[in-house]
């Protein structure tokens, strides 16, 4: 005989999910802790404190389906939490940050399922999702991306000028004009961007009933969007330094900055807009069936 699923959840229910909640933080609280001191310290990780307004919006989209959550615990639960402090213990013996960050997440979706089984891992997957977001990129990762987009951003950035009929000569990742040396460094490559502008964008392409094929440019063409309005930014921070001070160089690349996220998410919403200009379909279902 097939059990029925409670819809109903009263005090008890919440009241476990809230104790396994904490019980979780307080074993991890030393990774926790951690993500908190990386996210607070490194500007390349700083997109880490967006994640709590974009999970909390995008369950506020889809706040109808938490009436129609089942109580339906899970002994998968209890195997995943099991799956989580192992991964973590073994991060921390293996001194691998990512698996010791990673298994704190993997044993807060343990404590969901143990309540409520997998019914709202699929019904809100888009936010379980953005956990991954909350896990520091390691230093491998973010070398491996930010070297490519120093020396793309310089060849760019050099092309650009000289299409401008302004000089420039370029050597590694220096730029030379008017006789002074301009470093196209990691605060200028566009770095600091790609993941902040990847959540952004996902929480944009997850607040809109998108076809997932358009989800999916979207999310492909976030870090070409940051690093084409990184090098808008960069071409005239190269002349202020060549031609201007350092103090109005400096200032105007730190002003520009605030800026260079929003222009690259206009970028993203122009490409949808082309998709909608070419006849293509571009939106799905209404939200509740994403």
């Amino acid at each position: 005989m097939k059990r029925s699923l409670r819809t109903s959840w009263g005090v008890r229910e919440w009241s476990t999910l809230g104790l396994l909640l904490c019980v979780a933080a307080w074993i991890h609280r030393a990774a926790l802790r951690d993500i908190a001191m990386i996210a607070w310290g490194s500007e390349e990780q700083s997109h880490i404190m967006l994640v709590p307004f974009v999970a909390g919006w995008l369950v506020w989209l889809r706040r109808s389906r938490l009436r129609s959550l089942p109580v339906a615990p899970s002994l998968w639960g209890p195997v995943i939490v099991a799956a989580g402090w192992v991964l973590s213990w073994a991060g921390v013996q293996f001194e691998t940050q990512v698996a010791w960050h990673a298994g704190a997440m993997i044993t807060f979706i343990g404590c969901v399922v143990s309540v409520t089984g997998f019914s709202p891992i699929i019904q809100f997957l888009p936010v379980f999702v953005t956990m991954l977001f909350v896990i520091p990129v390691p230093g491998s990762i973010r070398l491996a991306i930010a070297l490519p987009l120093q020396a793309i951003a310089t060849s760019i950035t050099q092309t650009m000028l000289e299409l401008l009929g302004v000089p420039a000569i370029r050597d590694g990742h220096v730029l030379l004009i008017h006789g002074e040396q301009v470093a196209v460094g990691e605060a200028c490559n566009g770095m600091r961007m790609v993941f902040a502008l990847g959540l952004v964008v996902y929480a944009f392409a997850f607040s809109l009933p998108l076809r997932p094929a358009v989800r999916a440019t979207l999310l492909v063409l976030s870090p070409m969007a940051a690093l084409v309005s990184n090098v808008i930014r960069l071409i005239p921070t190269t002349l202020f330094f060549g031609y201007g001070t350092v103090e109005q160089a400096q200032v105007f690349h730190d002003m520009a900055g605030w800026i260079m996220l929003p222009v690259a998410l206009f970028m993203l919403i122009g490409v949808l807009k082309m998709i909608r200009w070419v006849e293509l379909p571009v939106m799905s279902f209404r939200l509740a069936m994403q």
